[in-house]
Order: structure tokens, then sequence, then C-alpha cells
């Protein structure tokens, strides 16, 4: 999606060769105009999969979920990030890797809004190594309830995710791909 592309651009900042610093419109500033055209493109995507739910984890992935799920006019839910498994015992839980924080952490989502007759799509900010898309299709799993892809506004081309969760079956579609941020230097890839 060249729209984003050219904000990654003008307001993106690179630290390091794999750190890309989204805050101003995606992080904690939130361009929601920006977002409803995300939301639009990634559900149009999708339109044909009789989705039943859009997910996500928070925090970061809800503006681009929620739009998401507006446009295909269905629920969406949010995974919690919960340190306890006493809390409730309600719960589809798994266990997540964060490449940002480089800490694990439990994914839950409540029994009491996924089911098996539910077909859902994950959507995110970021694909990285997949970590976080194949923690929340695990939860997705536990109720027996199929996964329909996942929608990601930013993926970073140059790390593992896609190829793994291609490789789990998952149908994956991304706004913007970038190839390298070496030398500070957003690069994307080419779409042929």
């Amino acid at each position: 999606m060249k729209l984003l592309e050219e904000k990654i651009l003008s307001e993106g900042v690179v630290e390091g060769d794999d750190i890309l610093k989204v805050d101003s419109f995606i992080n904690h500033q939130v361009d929601p105009a920006l977002m409803e055209g995300f939301g639009r493109e990634i559900a149009n995507h999708f339109k044909d999969g009789h989705i039943t739910k859009v997910a996500t984890i928070e925090s970061s992935g809800i503006a681009p979920a929620l739009m998401t799920a507006r446009f295909l006019n269905v629920p969406m839910l949010i995974m919690k990030k919960q340190p306890s498994r006493i809390l409730n015992k309600n719960l589809y839980q798994t266990e997540v890797s964060s490449y940002t924080t480089e800490k694990g952490y439990e994914l839950c989502v409540s029994r009491d809004y996924l089911s098996e007759d539910d077909h859902v799509l994950i959507v995110d900010d970021f694909l990285a190594n997949g970590e976080a898309a194949a923690g929340a299709m695990r939860l997705i799993r536990l109720s027996h309830a199929t996964v329909a892809g996942l929608g990601v506004l930013i993926e970073k081309s140059f790390q593992p995710g896609r190829e793994k969760l291609e490789s789990l079956g998952l149908d994956v579609y991304a706004l913007a791909r970038i190839k390298s941020l070496e030398g500070g230097k957003v690069t994307f890839l080419e779409e042929g």
C-alpha cells in the first residue's frame, strides 16, 4: 500500500538494522483516518473468507483490527497478555516470545468468545519472526475454531515470520513489506 510506505518513509524511525518505530501514527499516536484505510484494505483482501471474528493481541494491533472488523461487520476479539493462569480459569492460554521485548508472556482469550464455529482473521501491526501470530493461531485452534489468515500493516520480510506462518498453512497479507533497514534506510520489497 503506497500510502503506508510513504508514511513509513516520512515518519518512521529506524533503530539499528532491525527495528522500525512508527510511534507517530500506529503505536503511541494513532491516525484514525489512516487506520480506517488500513482496515478497509485488509478487510477487502479477506472479504470472501467467511470470517466470523477478527482477533488481535493487545495493544498495537487493536486499532487496525477494530477497523478491519468494522469493514467485515464482525466482532473484534482482543487476546490479552496476562501474567498468571490463576486469575481466570475460563481461558485458552499459550506462551509467546516477543521479538520486541525479548521476553515471553502468557497470551490468553476467554473461552466465552471463541468457539468451534468461528473462522478468525488475525490482524496485527507488525510481522517479524511470527511468534505472536503463531501464538494467536494456537489459541484459536485450542477452541477448535479455524484461522482465516493474517493481515498485518508492516512485514519485516528480512525476518522469518512469513515463511514460518506460511509453512503452518496461514495466508499472510501485508500492506507494506520491508526488505531491509540496513544503514538506517527503509527499503521496500518489490512486488513482482
